[in-house]
């Protein structure tokens, strides 16, 4: 047996070996970033057989905006220890892009062994929606301060009204997500609650209800790329990133089908992820009915699993929650639970930005 699955581009084949993350939290006012990250990094070493010695790169996801302060990034550093130095790089993005630059700096020569990470804490944010109505049009959009759930909401609308799903769908997707997250010992809601009593909830923004929005979540996670051969030195079933693609949309909601998400589609075809079964998938989906749009542009068929962990839905740690369902898929793939997975991560408003990185085990 080949030591690597086929790539989808004559890139270097590059695998996740480890990877850790924190326990999801509403509010965690005991730890600062550094004090969040440090048990985390501790775990992660720890099951890879590393320190930072062997470290090439190191490339983080975080945003200055939560915090309320410039250069959030180089405290994390504090966490990992800054001397001697290391080679090191940040986005102020979800970390799943920080994965993504990690994985383009790795085919240089050299670059054999990064570490990937990324935190928020939502909970510092008087008021979450504003700050995310920064990342906005900032000429038509955000002088309006909509938050993320009435934007979200409109997105919904458009597809009930577009006659793609029912607001039983978006309860079905909850009431799943829900379900899988009793199994998931990271995860911060997990109640396995039947439709009845979610339907019965009231509108936060018609026609979302309670179960159709994320929580607010404090949290980390982090995860160590290697390189070629190198990677079996780490662990004995690597998650071999076989394609990774990621495409953004227009700014203008108005110039966009917010029921479709093209970005999506197109990252999903560049990535792969139709060449081959998938057992799994793990989508960031921050609202419930974004789920279905998701699955869609991805081609995933009844036979998918989707978001064993629980998903957003579970947990929504800004800034980490789609670098995390990328370590949920190689974790599975690493435990041999599953063979081949897709994982997702968003950013921007209602589903702008996508990234799309397909996993696959070579034992």
């Amino acid at each position: 047996m080949s030591k690597f699955p086929e790539l989808t581009s004559g890139s270097r084949p590059i695998a996740v070996v480890s990877f850790a993350q924190a326990k999801a939290v509403r509010a965690d006012i005991a730890h600062n970033e550094v004090e969040m990250l440090l048990p985390v990094f501790g775990e992660l070493f720890a099951k890879a057989g590393i320190t930072k010695d062997d470290l090439n790169f190191i490339c983080s996801g975080s945003t200055d905006y939560l915090i309320g302060g410039p250069f959030s990034f180089v405290m994390a550093l504090d966490a990992i220890g800054v001397w001697p130095p290391k080679p090191e790089s940040h986005v102020e993005m979800d970390a799943a892009w920080a994965l993504y630059e990690a994985w383009v700096t790795m085919q240089e020569p050299g670059k054999d062994v990064s570490l990937v990470y990324g935190f928020g804490k939502s909970s510092l944010a008087s008021d979450l929606g504003k700050v995310l109505a920064l990342q906005m049009d900032p000429y038509t959009m955000a002088p309006l301060w909509p938050d993320p759930t009435s934007v979200a909401a409109l997105q919904a609308r458009a597809l009930l009204d577009a006659g793609l799903a029912t607001e039983e769908d978006f309860a079905e997707v909850a009431a799943r997500n829900r379900r899988n997250a009793l199994k998931n010992p990271y995860a911060q809601v997990a109640r396995d609650d039947d439709l009845a009593t979610l339907m019965a909830e009231a509108y936060v923004a018609s026609p979302l209800r309670r179960h159709c929005l994320p929580p607010i979540t404090d949290g980390c996670s982090a995860l160590i790329l290697v390189a070629g051969e190198r990677a079996y030195d780490f662990s004995d079933n690597p998650a071999w990133i076989t394609g990774i693609d990621h495409r953004m949309e227009t700014h203008a909601l108005g110039a966009r089908d917010l029921t479709q998400s093209p970005s999506t589609e197109r990252a999903a075809v560049e990535a792969g992820v139709a060449k081959g079964g998938l057992d799994l998938a793990e989508i960031y989906a921050p609202y419930a009915h974004q789920e279905l749009i998701l699955a869609k542009a991805l081609g995933l068929g009844a036979d998918t699993q989707i978001n064993p962990s629980g998903g957003a839905l579970a947990a929504n740690a800004i800034m980490s929650a789609g670098l995390t369902r990328i370590g949920e898929a190689a974790t599975r793939i690493m435990s041999g639970e599953a063979k081949r997975a897709v994982a997702h991560a968003s950013a921007g408003p209602v589903l702008q930005q996508n990234l799309v990185a397909v996993l696959e085990g070579a034992r």
